[in-house]
């Protein structure tokens, strides 16, 4: 693959062109951990294969698990809620699997050494790390403190512990999980600080469920009964992410893009940008849960528009795409969280709306785009995109090569975080 690649303007707007996207990664996910702490044999239909899965695979693998995959199947033959220790994991650079794997390390019989690549190396992991010790879990930090690499060495002691909500709900999510496996559960108290992306700490409830273990919201924050995970087998609904990429391709190219089998928002909150692109001048139409989106003509935005994307933060990148062919300011809000992602994304996103010429300035918890709306501001123009070691930051800045000339991106391989396929999907809505 060229590096950087070049992603050439569309002949003609997509018309009526329908993409089947692949199971969500977050979902499948949640889906390995539960099965791998359960007693039996659980099957992943429809499975999000891609480095984040793969990285989650090799570390239950470790943890004990037998882990099979053929095409998207995936058979897990589970622990029974006991992890193997005295061994060693590598998330590389997937927080989902950090933050999960080392809260379901304190559940095994040994300590669990968990390391990754550098980038991941530098995101935050202390709130998790306080959590664990105020359950009685030892962990030792080899590194900067509130980092991997760490060593975690269990058991659990303590029922209930508060973890703040501000900078990840990985966080909750990877205890819960964790919890779930144990006789008598646990409570995960958020005191009053909010729950940023608090439709994943859902997701996670309901994968829990699937694999029968109670998990609810309670008024401090949330809850699961325990008592250990049972065998399941589980369809992995299509990954809304990638669906957005997609339908904001035919928001700025003025074409039509159908996704069909979408999940709904209390499973994926990333479903909302289809509400963001309504309101932004698209045509949304939906048949079930396919849904269709057809841009306005010449791909000219709605401007003038404020989105709180606290619950659905992966999507800020692709906003701010979409914002630099508004006809009026954008506002990006409630997402300050995501400077701890795989890159600063409000930095990144600002930066690389500069670099194809459209203004935009980083507030406290977000980012305004000015697309032409201040002398500085112009129509976007091609340029060699950074990527950051970001999925999301490449593909969202790949949609403005679909209608702008002269746009690359740069380390181009980095969208196999997530969707290996990306590429392929994209070319797919070429005429």
């Amino acid at each position: 693959m060229d590096d950087p690649r070049p992603i050439t303007p569309l002949a003609a707007p997509p018309a009526g062109v329908e993409v089947r996207v692949p199971g969500g990664r977050s979902v499948t996910n949640r889906a390995l951990v539960a099965a791998a702490l359960a007693e039996g044999t659980s099957v992943l239909r429809g499975a999000g294969l891609s480095d984040d899965s793969e990285a989650m695979i090799d570390c239950l693998r470790a943890l004990g698990a037998t882990v099979t995959v053929a095409g998207t199947d995936v058979t897990v033959v589970g622990v029974a809620g006991r992890p193997q220790g005295r061994t060693e994991v590598f998330t590389r650079l997937s927080g989902t699997t950090s933050r999960f794997v080392t809260a379901v390390a304190a559940l095994a019989d040994g300590p669990v050494r968990i390391d990754a690549l550098p980038p991941m190396r530098a995101r935050p992991m202390g709130d998790l790390v306080d959590a664990l010790r105020g359950l009685g879990v030892t962990v030792d930090e080899h590194g900067e403190p509130g980092h991997l690499p760490l060593t975690v060495a269990g058991p659990i002691a303590g029922d209930r512990v508060a973890v703040p909500g501000t900078i990840s709900s990985q966080y909750t999510s990877g205890l819960l999980l964790a919890g779930g496996a144990r006789i008598g559960g646990l409570t995960v108290e958020l005191g009053t600080d909010r729950l940023v992306s608090a439709p994943y700490v859902a997701m996670t409830t309901q994968v829990m469920e699937a694999f029968g273990v109670v998990a609810e919201a309670t008024a401090a924050g949330f809850a699961t009964r325990g008592g250990g995970y049972r065998a399941s087998d589980f369809d992995v609904p299509a990954d809304a992410a990638t669906a957005a990429y997609l339908l904001a391709a035919a928001a700025v190219t003025g074409g039509t893009v159908t996704v069909p089998a979408l999940p709904t928002a209390d499973l994926q909150a990333d479903v909302e940008l289809v509400d963001v692109l309504g309101a932004m001048g698209c045509t949304v139409s939906w048949s079930g849960r396919d849904v269709t989106v057809t841009g306005p003509a010449r791909g000219r935005l709605t401007g003038g528009r404020t989105f709180d994307l606290t619950a659905f933060s992966d999507m800020a990148p692709t906003v701010a795409v979409l914002a630099a062919f508004a006809d009026g300011p954008v506002e990006v809000a409630g997402v300050g969280f995501i400077r701890g992602k795989e890159t600063d994304r409000i930095a990144a996103s600002v930066a690389e709306l500069r670099r194809i010429g459209v203004a935009a300035d980083e507030t406290d918890d977000g980012f305004v785009v000015w697309p032409g709306g201040r002398p500085e501001g112009v129509d976007p123009h091609g340029a060699v995109i950074e990527t950051y070691d970001d999925h999301r930051t490449a593909m969202s800045f790949a949609l403005v090569g679909l209608v702008v000339p002269g746009i690359s991106i740069s380390d181009p391989t980095v969208v196999g975080k997530t969707h290996p396929g990306f590429w392929a999907d994209l070319d797919r809505l070429r005429p």
